[in-house]
Formats: structure tokens, C-alpha cells, sequence
């Protein structure tokens, strides 16, 4: 309910884990599901861990081959990825699909690795789908990693003292968040708005953005105190 109420206004891709639900976003068609290969790899990486699997080690090792090439290509321009991708990675997930296919075959159905085999096979498709769109990227981590504060801060979300605390919370969350983005020091910001959002029009609210508002005195006074 949350997700499509979220994301009721988008249109494009969404990489996402397989939460169950993100299902009714992509029933529609408007939202495109790009699956995250880090979650699929996980699920073996832990039954490695566990049980040291061979079985395990050799898919994170088949996996780990795209990751290579990722590394080489972060950054560049999608129609770069795109064609890096179709050069090597292509071949690489045609290889994956079949011993994936073959060895859960080979292995309990019952079992954790039949399990982890199932996670990545239902998904084929959008795993797969970063390799026809440069735009999208092997998995989330990127954005995993820039909600990892409030992760670990959500135990303390829950005496926010009402929904509207709450929205103010997350509001005050995404100015510091977009901040950072920006390159913009969130202290410095804060203090610069709140000094002058008082007297500031509401109908040009949108000049107090953090990539609109001059913060390079500011700044400067902060290293200097």
C-alpha cells in the first residue's frame, strides 16, 4: 500500500529488492522492476558462510565476474555501459542462467541453496535488465548505503509523537540528505534558512534549496570558528 501510494506520480525504472510490495507497481507497466544482483548474491554469500558450500562459492564466484566488470565501467556514459555490458556481461548471465537452471536440479528443493536459486531465477528478468539500459546499475547498494542512518536511527522514529512529527522528521531527513548530495555542509544550510525563511516570500521558497542558496561566506565562517 505504502510503495504505490509513494510512488503513485512515477514513471520509469525502480531497482529494488523483492519485496512483495512493489508487485502492484509493476503490474501496471508504468513502473519498470530492475532487480538488485547484490541481493541475489547475498542469499549465496550467506550459505557460504554457513555451510561453506562449493555449490555457493562457485555462484558468488559466477557473479563476481560481472562485478569486475562493473568496476571498470562505473561512472561512464550509459551508452558506454550499455555496450561494455552487451560485449561481456551478456554472455556471462547466458552461462549463469544455464548452471543456475542445471544445478538447482542437483539440489534439495527443501534446501537454502535451492532457495537462493529460486530468488535469482524468478527475478531472471529484471536482473537481467541492467544489461540492455546503461542507466541502471548491477544493484541498489548506492542507494541502500544513503538510508543506512536512518536504519540504524529507526528505533528512535518511533517516539516521533504523531504521524505529522513524523513528516516532519523525514522533511527535515530529506532537506539535510539533499544537502550532502549538493556538496552543501547540512549545519551551515540549516542555520542559513532558518535565519532567513521568517522574512523570506513563500511564493519563492524554492530560492532556499540547497542547490540554489549561496553558502560559500557561510561556509568559510564555519572553518573559521
Amino acid at each position: 500500500m505504502h510503495p504505490r501510494e509513494h510512488l503513485m506520480r512515477y514513471a520509469g525504472i525502480l531497482q529494488a529488492d523483492g519485496y512483495a510490495g512493489y508487485g502492484a507497481l509493476y503490474e501496471s507497466g508504468r513502473v519498470i522492476e530492475a532487480a538488485c544482483w547484490a541481493h541475489a548474491r547475498r542469499k549465496f554469500y550467506d550459505i557460504y558462510v554457513a555451510e561453506k558450500s562449493p555449490i555457493a562459492a562457485e555462484a558468488i564466484r559466477r557473479i563476481g565476474l560481472m562485478y569486475g566488470i562493473e568496476r571498470e565501467i562505473r561512472g561512464q556514459a550509459p551508452e558506454r555501459r550499455r555496450a561494455v555490458r552487451q560485449e561481456q556481461t551478456a554472455g556471462i548471465l547466458v552461462a549463469l542462467h544455464v548452471w543456475m537452471n542445471a544445478t538447482l536440479q542437483t539440489v534439495s528443493a527443501k534446501s537454502n541453496l535451492a532457495g537462493a536459486f529460486k530468488y535469482a531465477l524468478v527475478r531472471w528478468e529484471a536482473l537481467t535488465r541492467f544489461c540492455d539500459d546503461g542507466r541502471i546499475e548491477i544493484d541498489n547498494n548506492t542507494a541502500e548505503r544513503s538510508i543506512r542512518p536512518l536504519v540504524l536511527g529507526r528505533r528512535n522514529y518511533l517516539f516521533a509523537g504523531s504521524d505529522s512529527g513524523g513528516t516532519s522528521a523525514a522533511a527535515l531527513y530529506s532537506l539535510i540528505g539533499t544537502a550532502m548530495l549538493n556538496g552543501v555542509e547540512p549545519y551551515a544550510y540549516l542555520r542559513e534558512v532558518l535565519g532567513r525563511i521568517a522574512e523570506h516570500p513563500i511564493n519563492r521558497i524554492d530560492e532556499l534549496l540547497p542547490w540554489k542558496l549561496d553558502l560559500a561566506g557561510t561556509n568559510e565562517q564555519l572553518r573559521a570558528a
